[in-house]
């Protein structure tokens, strides 16, 4: 606002007066929603208070909400949620990542419901077509050698089998993972994980070695993706016995605030690994399915060939769902003894499945991503232009953070700045995502059915909430 005043101030052109007047005066009114032609069903349970109150005498006392005054969402509909009063939010969360294709898309709730009508459950120890195709059709979105098909639950599951499969195949223990990063709750990905918030003190991380993030805007050299390689090699000469079983990163890292990795720096990487006697792995969880606009595959931005590769979330779009892809020759070592899951290829999240991939490539949604993440980019500069407290905005396609610091040449952190923002966009009918270490970063990470009204929107609602501050 103190720019937009200066700059008004030293105007001596009337029409450049009478434009920076329109553009102060945008910041001071509220944007509307883009119109949605849907009304959501009416709401008969128990109030949001009653809600909260019975979460907190049953459920895990651990468990956070966002926001001052939780939200409680009763529906959704395509890239819009609604709570108990019928109130429609703008998400641009997607569940954490999750909603892909979007909330209750016709074609994926009718996969669902009519698997669900055939059979629920059934266990791989029986044939079934669902789990059987589903791994086909998978693959094929794949790079060729990446052929064998693992279905569990969860992202942390899934990256759990990942190291089991390295460690087997390479007969080594230690496992390179990098700081800021996050991979899973469980004990095995809990010590992967690198941020405190999400870490017990108790025993973990047995092997595992955290190398310097290779990220461009606060990493310690910039955007040289060959350097931070470089500290990796150290690393391995120095921390370990230098043979290892696995390099493991996120594509783009999500929890940790968005952050693209420097460029070539998988390239390297991945050959100092591999020189080492490691396998490379990909997390995909968040990365995965498009979203990226560019490629289906987020290693593909740093154009590797990993071999193995985790995804998670925006495969079932909500259902629990995830999946471990690798070669056969990798998979083979875990045929020494059984390996069973109970709930892993489960039919209807089978069905689910190839019903997202059909989806994303009968709607576009990948090229959806790239044309809206590229408009949003350009969005972002705009507000970067006008207000000092943004510090920089990153991401790819559909996968997006903004941080915001108190200071541009410190870079010091604008944690509360970023809370009320964040409650702000509430208010005005967004729900964004807020992360990275020290919570300064919005994750822009929606449904990929998002429109440029939706993009819009949320863009004049960031700058009506940053220029409040």
């Amino acid at each position: 606002m103190m720019q937009c005043a200066k700059v008004l101030k030293s105007a001596t052109s009337g029409a450049l007066r009478n434009a920076n007047l329109r553009f102060f005066s945008a910041s001071s009114v509220q944007p509307k929603l883009p119109d949605f032609d849907y009304t959501p069903r009416p709401y008969n349970g128990p109030t949001k208070e009653e809600v909260l109150e019975t979460r907190k005498q049953f459920l895990n006392p651990a468990l956070f909400h966002y926001y001052e005054k939780p939200v409680m969402i009763v529906e959704g509909k395509q890239q819009y949620l609604y709570d108990e009063t019928g109130r429609r939010y703008l998400d641009a969360f997607g569940g954490i990542v999750t909603v892909s294709v979007g909330h209750s898309h016709p074609k994926l709730v009718k996969a669902v419901n009519d698997q669900n009508e055939l059979i629920q459950h059934t266990t791989t120890i029986y044939l079934n077509d669902q789990v059987a195709y589903f791994g086909k059709e998978l693959a094929a979105k794949l790079p060729p050698h990446l052929d064998c098909i693992y279905f569990v639950n969860s992202g942390s599951e899934a990256n759990d089998l990942a190291i089991l499969m390295a460690r087997l195949f390479t007969g080594n223990y230690d496992v390179v993972a990098l700081r800021n990063c996050y991979h899973g709750m469980s004990l095995g990905t809990m010590g992967l994980t690198a941020h405190a918030t999400w870490k017990y003190p108790v025993a973990h991380g047995f092997g595992i070695h955290h190398a310097l993030n290779p990220d461009p805007y606060r990493g310690r050299f910039g955007n040289d993706g060959e350097a931070y390689a470089a500290d990796v090699k150290d690393l391995l000469e120095t921390g370990t016995s230098g043979r290892v079983a696995a390099f493991f990163a996120e594509s783009i890292q999500g929890v940790g605030g968005a952050v693209v990795l420097a460029d070539d720096y998988l390239k390297h990487t991945y050959k100092h690994i591999r020189d080492h006697g490691g396998v490379c792995i990909a997390d995909e969880v968040q990365a995965g399915f498009g979203r990226t606009g560019t490629h289906y595959w987020g290693f593909e931005t740093q154009g590797v060939l990993p071999d193995i590769v985790t995804m998670a979330k925006g495969i079932g779009n909500g259902l629990p769902l995830a999946a471990v892809a690798t070669t056969k020759e990798i998979a083979a070592t875990l045929q020494r003894r059984i390996h069973f899951n109970t709930y892993g290829g489960n039919p209807v999240s089978a069905a689910a499945g190839r019903a997202v991939l059909e989806i994303i490539d009968e709607e576009g949604m990948q090229e959806n991503c790239k044309v809206l993440g590229d408009h949003l980019l350009g969005r972002f500069a705009d507000l970067e232009a006008k207000h000092d407290i943004i510090g920089h905005c990153r991401g790819k396609g559909l996968m997006l953070g903004m941080e915001l610091v108190k200071d541009r040449d410190t870079k010091e952190p604008a944690v509360a700045e970023t809370k009320k923002v964040f409650e702000d966009m509430k208010d005005m009918g967004v729900l964004i995502g807020k992360g990275g270490l020290y919570g300064n970063v919005f994750r822009i990470k929606p449904p990929m059915c998002w429109t440029k009204e939706d993009a819009d929107f949320m863009c004049d609602a960031l700058d009506v909430a940053l220029s409040r501050l």
